[in-house]
């Protein structure tokens, strides 16, 4: 199977140089690739690479029993594995799924003071495991957080260069709109990437066999493993709660408004009933989460109902595959992304923007006569993002613009299938450009 390219990638080797780099923890969803990308780099870039997995090789848990002192621990390391040669300044220690060895946190200070080896942690991080982790390790590391592959690494994947990516950026700043063969190709590879998301296995067997046999298999089966991992890790929460809201996810995207209610997944359900089993699902990610603005106005982080969101799939490939079998076969036959009253591109441009580096925001006023789907920012100014699953008129987008009670917003942004394009109040963009909006706001 080829490997994909990742932006972790580069991400490690600038990592690497730093001479007062400190150990690393990358943490994600499973089977987002954490293991093969740390395992490639290692293999690469160091004359030793340790890999040690606590969930396959629970030996290994003892190896901080003694002490945290970084002799102790290669020595204990050594004598379970004689074999190995770990050379100071030039050795990677990979401790996998560290969720099922917490003490491994704690001897993150050691390895930083002694600093003769490079360290890098990984694991699900769920639930309270994540918690000790944070406390046991704090000051003494660096986290990364890794998401399933975004649109630019599928592209990657199919072939496309960077050349390719510079164009349409290019484009976006200049306000030129894009030649009808790469509107038409890139809406393509758009349309496939919400059908096979980003998780790498899935995506690597889409390339290979250059149709959709097997997808589906595989997204059921990660949804599947998700549920294990939920009742496998969830300490301390209903497991039955966790996995009431991670299986009514795609019920609520399904409704008119797309919000997320506890009140109407189960009879009598509570709130408060349900304090840290949202939080936990984001931490493990699985979903992403976007809060309801109290106003429109900046700052984003301050202005919003904690109680008041909707819920997307941390990757929009495995919400089509936890949608029914019609859903299923009128996507993949006929792409009709419309059937699911713009869920799905909703989710796709939340996946986006969370892999961007975005915090999630909508607005919905008491009166539901004004409504928009995200805010992003520049250095300036809060700017509306609207989603449309049909080019229909925008007059939420154009009030908001136009109205003096917004003063902090001075244009907007339509993610529609529609070329780029400024009317004098917002910039119309097609979705798949999305994945370049930060790059663009920054160049503008």
């Amino acid at each position: 199977m080829k490997r994909l390219n990742r932006k972790i990638d580069k991400f490690l080797l600038e990592w690497k140089k730093n001479p007062n780099k400190l150990p690393l923890i990358i943490k994600g969803a499973r089977q987002i690739g954490k293991t093969n990308a740390i395992r490639n780099f290692g293999l690469n870039n160091y004359k030793s690479f340790i890999e040690i997995n606590f969930a396959l090789n629970p030996e290994f848990k003892t190896i901080f029993n003694r002490s945290f002192n970084v002799d102790e621990i290669i020595k204990e390391i050594t004598l379970r594995r004689p074999d190995i040669e770990i050379i100071p300044y030039q050795t990677l220690i990979l401790f996998d799924e560290m969720q099922e060895c917490v003490s491994t946190a704690t001897s993150l200070k050691s390895f930083k003071e002694d600093g003769r080896y490079d360290v890098i942690c990984s694991g699900s991080l769920m639930g309270i495991n994540y918690k000790k982790i944070e406390s046991n390790s704090v000051g003494n590391k660096e986290d990364y957080t890794l998401h399933s592959m975004d649109f630019e690494e599928f592209l990657w994947a199919k072939g496309y260069k960077e050349n390719v990516i510079e164009d349409m950026l290019n484009s976006m700043i200049k306000l030129e709109p894009l030649s009808t063969t790469m509107y038409d190709v890139m809406l393509e590879n758009f349309k496939e990437y919400m059908i096979v998301g980003g998780m790498p296995a899935i995506v690597s067997n889409f390339i290979e066999n250059k149709n959709y046999s097997g997808i589906l298999k595989m997204q059921k089966q990660i949804l599947l493993d998700y549920e294990e991992d939920i009742t496998k890790y969830a300490e301390g929460l209903d497991q039955s709660k966790i996995l009431s809201v991670y299986k009514h996810i795609p019920v609520f995207l399904g409704n008119e408004n797309k919000k997320f209610q506890i009140t109407k997944i189960g009879k009598g359900s509570r709130n408060r009933e349900y304090i840290g089993v949202i939080d936990w699902l984001n931490r493990a990610g699985i979903i992403n989460i976007c809060y309801s603005l109290e106003q429109v106005c900046l700052p984003l982080k301050g202005n919003y109902n904690p109680n008041n969101y909707k819920l997307y799939f941390g990757d929009t490939g495995l919400l089509i595959g936890s949608l029914d079998e019609e859903v299923q076969d009128d996507l993949r036959k006929n792409q009709n992304f419309n059937t699911y009253k713009g869920a799905i591109y909703e989710n796709v441009i939340a996946d986006m923007l969370v892999k961007q580096g975005y915090d999630l925001f909508f607005y919905k006023n008491k009166k539901s006569t004004l409504e928009m789907d995200f805010f992003i920012r520049d250095k300036d100014s809060l700017i509306p993002l609207e989603v449309k699953a049909n080019n229909n008129s925008t007059p939420s987008l154009n009030n908001l613009i136009e109205n003096n009670n917004y003063k902090d917003i001075k244009y907007g942004i339509k993610l529609c299938n529609k070329n780029i394009g400024f009317n004098g109040k917002f910039y119309t963009f097609p979705y798949f450009m999305t994945f370049l909006l930060k790059r663009y706001l920054k160049e503008k």
